[in-house]
């Protein structure tokens, strides 16, 4: 339930659900694993999401269907994090955004690509030049 809660984006509720009487009776590394999870999704930090999975590899790790859900909910952290980052920028280099986000050259501009093949980013990658390019939302369907 827990789980169902962070991935519909009411993290807050963890909290609320976990601090009342019932929950005491099952307080445990897998529910402290869940508040984490809970608080880096809150945040929306990628960091705190990734300390939160090592910390709690073990609970996190085990159980396939919570594993591919967290996967999930990563890559949509980095989704919304990455188009928060390049919202005011027309141009910008790839390094500069891996720079920000503390994440690898590649792993960033594999994800701007797929953001960008799937719509979700209107916008070219020039890898000559090692950078993004945004275009005007008011340019999406013309070409």
């Amino acid at each position: 339930m827990l789980l169902c809660k962070i991935m519909t984006q009411d993290s807050q509720d963890v909290t609320n659900l976990l601090s009342g009487q019932i929950a005491l009776k099952y307080s445990g590394k897998e529910l402290d694993a869940m508040k984490a999870v809970a608080a880096a999704h809150t945040s929306r930090s990628l960091l705190e999401f990734e300390k939160a999975l090592s910390v709690y590899e073990k609970e996190l790790s085990e159980d396939l269907i919570v594993h591919s859900h967290l996967s999930a909910l990563y890559d949509t952290l980095l989704e919304q994090n990455l188009l928060r980052l390049i919202e005011p920028f027309s141009k910008v280099e790839v390094s500069h955004i891996a720079e920000r986000i503390n994440l690898e050259e590649s792993v960033v501009e594999s994800k701007l690509s797929q953001l960008v093949l799937d719509k979700k980013l209107n916008g070219t990658l020039d890898q000559s030049a090692g950078c993004l390019i945004v275009f005007p939302e008011s340019d999406i369907g013309k070409s």
